[in-house]
């Protein structure tokens, strides 16, 4: 190294008890143009992260250069396998892919075949981003991930079929159309990722001390991990979906708007881009990555688990217990 000065690659770079430094590290990793990183200087970036981690680096590394290899390592690597992810699954691919499949499910929301299919293309797209992103120690069968994908789908669309023709039939205000999208993306995520995280859910996950180390297993802790990401999912979609339906109502009557319709799937994407821009991070950063959960709870409700706890900390549990959420 240049300088004595060192980082702790494995670690986020701002203080992760706060809102503010949650949203840098999350703004940090999902910056839509890492997604465009072709994969030779990905695996260039991983050995010299793993490398660092080391203190193995190349003489001459500048923390400069071990700042943005863990920034493409983190942007782009399965942090439990170490395995390079399919691009349409991370989370730098949220902003460009959502604002496709969005603005298309904003636009295109008047028919039921328009409502099946876009859909079917969105919870596609969930599915492939629930999986790109599930806890590596929990694999999935073929089974089971094609259980998830059917059920979310369907569940979708059961919404989208519910509010567009039974709602929306006996409400006045023709506005409500433009939010079934939303209506049915919010009920499908509460299927899809718990479908997508089932074994996390059935066999439990890894919990640890403060100092990280493994002393456990809880089943309550995926409850808790897949609930905040749920609601973080929802809440990254949200203001897309549910205030631009209203900026539309009120310009497309305009004459210049009339005069342009061709261009209003370009404008409803753009302006869902921005949207996602800022509230991919946002919503990422709600809940700490590092879930906690009360050593008490998990004696209340799980007490073959706590037993295991007690006895791996020699009779000494903390009071709370650490786990990755998820994203």
């Amino acid at each position: 190294m240049t300088t004595d000065k060192r980082i702790d690659i494995t670690q986020p770079l701002w203080d992760q008890s706060t809102f503010v430094g949650r949203f840098r590290h999350f703004a940090f990793i999902s910056n839509p143009l890492l997604s465009l990183v072709p994969e030779t200087e990905l695996h260039q970036a991983k050995e010299l992260y793993l490398k660092y981690k080391e203190g193995k680096e190349p003489s001459g590394t500048t923390i400069k250069q071990a700042v943005r290899a863990k920034q493409l390592y983190e942007s782009a690597f399965h942090p439990d396998s170490g395995e390079l992810q399919n691009v349409f699954g991370r989370m730098s691919f949220q902003m460009p892919g959502g604002c496709l499949v969005t603005g298309a499910m904003l636009q295109w929301y008047r028919t039921a075949t328009a409502v099946v299919f876009w859909q079917w293309v969105n919870q596609s797209f969930n599915a492939l981003v629930n999986y790109t992103n599930r806890n590596a120690n929990s694999p999935l069968t073929t089974t089971q991930m094609g259980v998830a994908y059917v059920s979310a789908t369907s569940a979708a669309m059961a919404t989208a079929f519910t509010f567009k023709f039974v709602i929306q039939k006996r409400a006045t205000n023709p506005i409500l159309a433009r939010f079934v999208p939303f209506a049915a993306v919010a009920a499908a995520n509460w299927v899809n990722i718990p479908l997508m995280r089932q074994n996390e859910i059935l066999l439990g996950l890894d919990v640890t001390d403060e100092n990280g180390k493994i002393i456990g297993k809880s089943q309550l802790a995926p409850v808790k991990g897949i609930s905040q990401v749920v609601t973080s999912r929802i809440v990254m979609c949200a203001p897309g979906m549910l205030l631009l339906p209203v900026i539309m109502e009120k310009i497309e009557p305009k004459a210049w708007m009339q005069r342009i319709r061709w261009a209003h799937i370009g404008i409803q994407t753009g302006i869902v881009g921005l949207f996602l821009t800022f509230m991919v991070p946002t919503a990422c950063a709600i809940f700490p990555q590092r879930c906690k959960l009360s050593i008490d709870t998990i004696k209340r409700f799980e007490k073959d688990r706590y037993d295991e706890i007690v006895k791996n900390t020699d009779g000494k549990p903390p009071q709370y217990v650490y786990f990755n959420k998820g994203l």
